[in-house]
């Protein structure tokens, strides 16, 4: 049976089956309604609760997370009880160890999986189009992780973490519409579409601070007929990762925390990591972000100017632009990297990004073959 490929995000779970050029069988958000009893309404009443497994990158309710994996590998995978397959999961940076062996204590137990592996976002990522070292920023919809990579290891002193995501952003932009359209009234929901259509990151601070005058207003009707016009806040969304004040952190902006990550590395490894810089996330998408990122880099007080690394051609045209994860074959480095699992080496070849997933069907068997049974 082929690997199975698990990206659980805070926003969408993604899996599928490691094939080359085809998307995964389930893109959904990581949610679960359960039905829960409320005394309050009478004996027997049941109420629908939703519940959010994993936040900002972790999971924070297990229980929850095992009963929508039954869903995603029995009921849309295709796994059937008794004849489980092997499994590959993505980590975000960070990840405690405490909750790697209760993953692998749920895959093999509850699950009863032939094979386990788990393999940081950040590695996955620079495999995935070709490089063993780089550095990833990782805006997610929880957290942003910012991870420079050697030779295929993540370098975990110079990496940051920030537990602010396109959530916080989302939030930000609601706050804004409220303000300048009181009488409306606006489902996060359609605050998060709105995002997703509207947002824009202006080409520098100056450009940001003038579109007070400038910006031309955009009139948008809600599904349920309101009309709300959108301005200034439009910016405001992308300018709060350059500006992080606007979130009302008093921290630097995101070109900055990179350029400070790389200097915390050894020496040698700073044009590797510079020259290699990797924007991951759904937020990354944003009209204007890129350009915004190199502008800034270029303007930075690193001697090395950050260059971005663009997805290669292999990868669909729609991918960059959703986001969505996809498993396709791009070509892997020649060299072999380990990474310590317990006291053995294992080889660490199975990949799953946001921009997509590199999976050769045949090393992720192999390899899930020396770990059967194996934490």
């Amino acid at each position: 049976m082929e690997a199975v490929v698990v990206d659980a995000g805070s926003k969408l779970l993604k899996a599928g089956i490691a094939l080359p050029d085809q998307a995964p069988a389930l893109v959904m958000p990581s949610k679960m309604k359960l039905e829960v009893e409320d005394n309050q309404l009478g004996d027997g009443a049941v109420v629908e609760e939703v519940v959010q497994p994993v936040v900002r990158g972790f999971v924070k309710d297990w229980d929850a997370m095992e009963d929508l994996l039954s869903y995603v590998l029995y009921s849309n995978i295709g796994w059937e009880m008794g004849d489980e397959g092997q499994i590959l999961f993505t980590e975000p940076l960070f990840t405690p160890k405490a909750h790697r062996e209760q993953l692998a204590q749920l895959m093999f137990e509850k699950f009863n999986v032939s094979g386990f592996y788990d393999s940081e976002q950040a590695v996955l990522s620079l495999y995935a189009v070709g490089r063993i070292s780089g550095c990833t920023v990782d805006i997610g919809h929880g957290k942003i992780d910012i991870a420079p990579v050697c030779e295929g290891a993540v370098q975990h002193i110079a990496s940051k973490r920030f537990d602010i995501g396109g959530t916080d952003l989302t939030n930000l932009f609601a706050q804004e519409l409220k303000k300048s359209n009181p009488s409306v009234n606006i489902d996060i929901s359609d605050v998060e579409r709105l995002k997703e259509q509207y947002a824009f990151c202006a080409e520098d601070q100056l450009a940001f601070e003038a579109v007070g005058t400038s910006c031309r207003p955009e009139r948008h009707t809600l599904p349920d007929g309101q009309v709300i016009t959108i301005e200034k806040e439009r910016y405001t969304i992308g300018e709060a990762l350059f500006q992080p004040h606007i979130l009302g952190l008093e921290d630097y902006g995101i070109v900055h925390q990179l350029v400070t990550s790389v200097s915390n590395v050894a020496p040698e490894y700073h044009r590797q990591l510079l020259e290699n810089t990797m924007l991951c996330g759904g937020t990354v998408s944003m009209t204007g972000f890129e350009d915004r990122f190199q502008r800034e880099a270029n303007l930075s007080a690193s001697a090395i100017c950050p260059s971005l690394v663009k997805p290669p051609e292999y990868m669909p045209e729609n991918l960059a632009r959703h986001e969505l994860a996809r498993l396709c074959r791009p070509p892997m480095p020649e060299s072999t990297h380990y990474r310590a699992v317990g006291a053995r080496p294992v080889l660490q070849l199975a990949v799953l990004t946001s921009f997509g997933a590199a999976v050769p069907s045949s090393s992720l068997d192999q390899l899930c073959t020396r770990l059967t049974g194996s934490v």
